[in-house]
């Protein structure tokens, strides 16, 4: 990138009215057969179209042909059963009915392809594409066939890099995978969770980055986050590994949060998505808010290497909220840009 201090986000936008049903997580669609084909597609352009006018520099789909970020990718491989479901209990936090892994995963076709040429051909700035990350995928089913987490991380890593090598040779420029289970389950992201994160980016010449946060907005994060105390200090037990690591960019949530703004430092050499915009409130932060935020990470990570992003995707807010927070993210960055410029 040459555009100092270049904006993105972490990863969804609200779905049209029209596409989905507003401010709901696993949304069921309200279009079908081609209908529902066209209407993904004219989704993810005014998706790219939001993100431009607001001034977001690499730009991402929105995740709008997808009804969940991990699911829907799951739902493309072969040996996870979606009738056959248990109810588990999803980053050690809330309970959820989920598929049921019955054999060997594997990846039959593309799974983002598609998709991700449709992205690209929409703008000429850099594009980001989202995917979830080997430890996320496993703590989101049951597992009925390998009956050990590391062996089915492990085997979603291989296929997470087929798919992975398939988007760079589409033109995605960043490749970003989502890993919230690295913020619960910190024994086993150091034993073996960053070293599948590493094979699922392995060989790649696109950036590559992993998204660590506290969770969309919803209820049980919210309730979770007040468990957490005065310091949310869950990034210092992955951070000095994933400094060692072969991926490119980390992202991370600050506003809003309890996160000492320091932890960062924990990371210095990486590139930084320092999350800017909070994703738990319909508050609509203002340019100066997120300047303030960018100023503060700026102690501890080099101008050129931070990217200022929003703590965590968007999908649940409304559509309006979300706009309001993409401009003020654009707005801020410009207000600290010039002053890195003065």
């Amino acid at each position: 990138m040459t555009t100092l201090l270049p904006t993105t986000t972490a990863g969804s936008l609200p779905k049209p009215a029209w596409l989905a049903e507003p401010q709901t997580l696993w949304a069921p669609w309200k279009l079908a057969g081609d209908e529902l084909i066209a209407g993904k597609r004219d989704a993810l352009r005014l998706a790219v179209d939001d993100q431009q006018r607001a001034g977001i520099d690499i730009l991402g789909d929105g995740e709008q042909t997808r009804q969940h970020f991990v699911t829907t990718f799951v739902e493309h491989l072969d040996g996870v059963d979606f009738e056959k479901r248990e109810v588990v209990r999803i980053r050690n936090r809330y309970d959820a009915s989920v598929p049921t892994v019955v054999g060997a995963v594997s990846r039959p076709r593309p799974v983002f392809v598609d998709d991700a040429r449709f992205l690209r051909a929409q703008t000429d700035r850099p594009i980001k594409w989202t995917l979830p990350g080997p430890m996320t995928m496993i703590d989101t089913l049951y597992d009925a066939h390998y009956r050990s987490r590391e062996k089915l991380a492990w085997a979603f890593a291989g296929i997470l890099n087929e798919e992975a090598r398939e988007l760079e040779a589409a033109g995605v420029d960043i490749i970003q995978f989502d890993e919230p289970a690295f913020n619960v389950f910190f024994d086993e992201a150091n034993d073996w969770g960053i070293a599948a994160l590493e094979r699922a980016a392995e060989g790649l010449k696109a950036e590559t980055a992993v998204h660590i946060c506290y969770g969309y907005g919803i209820k049980a994060n919210t309730e979770w986050k007040k468990t957490l105390g005065s310091e949310w200090r869950e990034y210092e037990r992955t951070f000095p590994n994933l400094r060692a690591s072969k991926i490119d960019i980390v992202s991370l949530e600050c506003r809003n949060s309890r996160v000492p703004m320091d932890l960062i430092e924990l990371i210095r050499g990486k590139k930084v998505m320092v999350g800017a915009i909070d994703v738990a409130t319909d508050v609509i932060e203002t340019p100066e808010e997120v300047a303030d935020t960018l100023r503060r990470a700026l102690r501890f990570v080099d101008a050129d290497k931070l990217y200022p992003a929003t703590n965590c995707g968007m999908a649940p807010l409304p559509r309006d909220v979300a706009w309001g927070k993409l401009k003020a993210l654009g707005a801020g960055a410009e207000i600290v840009r010039r002053e890195l410029a003065a």
